[in-house]
C-alpha cells in the first residue's frame, strides 16, 4: 500500500513544455510500471505532445480530453502565474497538486491552500520534488532520472517525510542500503508556508497498513515540529518516529538562515534545539547522523513488537547489506 499515490493515480503537467517540465514528464513515464501521465498544459500549445503526452490549453480540456477527473497535478509554471494554475486545476476536480515552483510569494500560497482546503483538495509544496512510491510511481522530480530513483528508492515499511527535497532521497538511499524499504517518501517543500506539514500527513501513513515507522528530516525556523509533536502526543501514534534535524549551528548564529525560505528562526520555539527537546517529549527520537537513522528506526519498530520488519531486516542481512 502507499499514501497519496498508487499505480492507477492519473496525472497532468501544468506548464510540461518548459525545460524543467519535459525532463520531469520523462522521468515520472521512466519510472516504475510508468505514471499514467493523460495530459499537459501549457496555454498556446495545443495540438503538441511531449513524450506522447497530449498538451492542451488549459486544465478543462484536458479533463475533456481524458473523459473524466484527473486525480492530479504537477505544476511547474513561473511563480507569478502559479497560483492561477493551481486554481485552474482545483476548479477543474482535480485533488492532488504538487507544486514544484519556489519563490511564489507567500500571499499566493495562503490563497492557494485557502482554495485546496475549501475544495477538499491537497496540495504538497511548494518548492518540493514530489511524492514516490518505491517501484511503483513518482508524481514530480523526486529522485531524479528513473534510474537514479530506482537505485535509491526500495518498497518496504518506512514513511519518510522530508522539508528537503534531496534530502528525501538521501534519507530513503541511507534506508535502502540497510535493508529499510520505504513505502512513500514525501517531500513537503521547504517555504514558509506549505501546503501538507509533517502533522497533516501523519494520519495517512498512521491509516497505512505497510508503514511501520516515520522518519523525518526537518530544519530550524516554523512550528512544524511542534505541530507534529503534538499530534502525535495527542493520537497516541502507533508509529515510532526517527527525526534529522539539519542546521544547528544556526543557534549560534541568530539572524542566519540557510537553505529554504521556511528556516528563518522568528523566536526560541524556532530554535533547532528547542524543537530537539519538544521532538523528544513526544517520544521522538533525533539523529545525530543521518547514518544514524537506519539502526535508530529498526530499534523502535523492535521495541513495538514488528516482525514483519525483522524478517526484511534478516533478508537484507543476508545479502550483505549493512545493519
Amino acid at each position: 500500500m502507499s499514501i497519496l499515490i498508487d499505480a492507477e493515480t492519473t496525472f497532468i503537467v501544468q506548464g510540461i513544455t518548459g525545460r524543467e517540465a519535459v525532463n520531469l514528464t520523462r522521468e515520472c513515464l521512466d519510472y516504475g510500471a510508468g505514471a499514467k501521465v493523460v495530459g499537459g498544459v501549457t496555454p498556446g500549445r495545443l495540438g503538441r505532445d511531449v513524450h506522447g503526452v497530449p498538451v492542451f490549453d488549459t486544465v478543462a480540456q484536458a479533463v475533456e480530453h481524458h473523459g473524466g477527473p484527473i486525480d492530479g497535478s504537477v505544476v511547474t509554471v513561473p511563480p507569478a502565474f502559479t497560483k492561477d494554475a493551481v486554481f485552474e486545476a482545483i476548479e477543474n476536480g482535480v485533488k492532488l497538486i504538487v507544486i514544484v515552483t519556489e519563490r511564489i510569494p507567500r500571499g499566493d500560497v495562503a490563497q492557494m491552500v485557502e482554495l485546496a482546503t475549501l475544495r477538499g483538495a491537497r496540495i504538497i509544496g511548494p518548492n518540493c520534488l514530489g511524492i514516490i512510491v518505491p517501484d511503483v510511481i513518482k508524481m514530480g522530480g523526486i529522485g531524479g532520472p528513473a534510474k537514479n530513483a530506482a537505485q535509491a528508492y526500495t518498497p518496504g515499511p518506512i514513511g519518510v517525510i522530508s522539508r528537503s527535497g534531496g534530502m528525501t532521497t538521501e534519507m530513503s538511499s541511507t534506508l535502502s542500503a540497510a535493508g529499510l524499504g520505504q513505502s512513500t517518501a514525501v517531500s513537503i517543500g521547504g517555504d514558509a508556508i506549505i501546503g501538507s506539514t509533517y502533522a497533516e500527513l501523519m494520519p495517512l501513513f498512521e491509516a497505512d497498513s505497510s508503514t511501520q515507522g516515520i522518519v523525518i528530516y526537518t530544519e530550524p525556523g516554523g512550528r512544524m515540529e511542534a505541530e507534529l509533536a503534538r499530534w502525535v502526543t495527542e493520537h497516541s501514534s502507533r508509529l515510532p518516529i526517527v527525526a534529522f534535524m539539519a542546521g544547528r549551528f544556526m543557534d549560534e548564529m541568530p539572524g542566519m538562515s540557510f537553505g529554504h525560505a521556511g528556516t528563518i528562526v522568528e523566536g526560541k520555539e524556532d530554535t533547532a534545539s528547542e524543537k530537539i527537546e519538544r521532538l523528544a517529549q513526544a517520544g521522538i527520537t533525533v539523529a545525530e547522523r543521518i547514518e544514524d537513522i537506519p539502526g535508530m528506526i529498526r530499534a523502535k519498530i523492535a521495541e513495538r513488537g514488528s516482525g514483519a520488519l525483522g524478517a526484511t531486516a534478516g533478508a537484507a542481512a543476508s545479502q550483505g547489506s549493512p545493519a
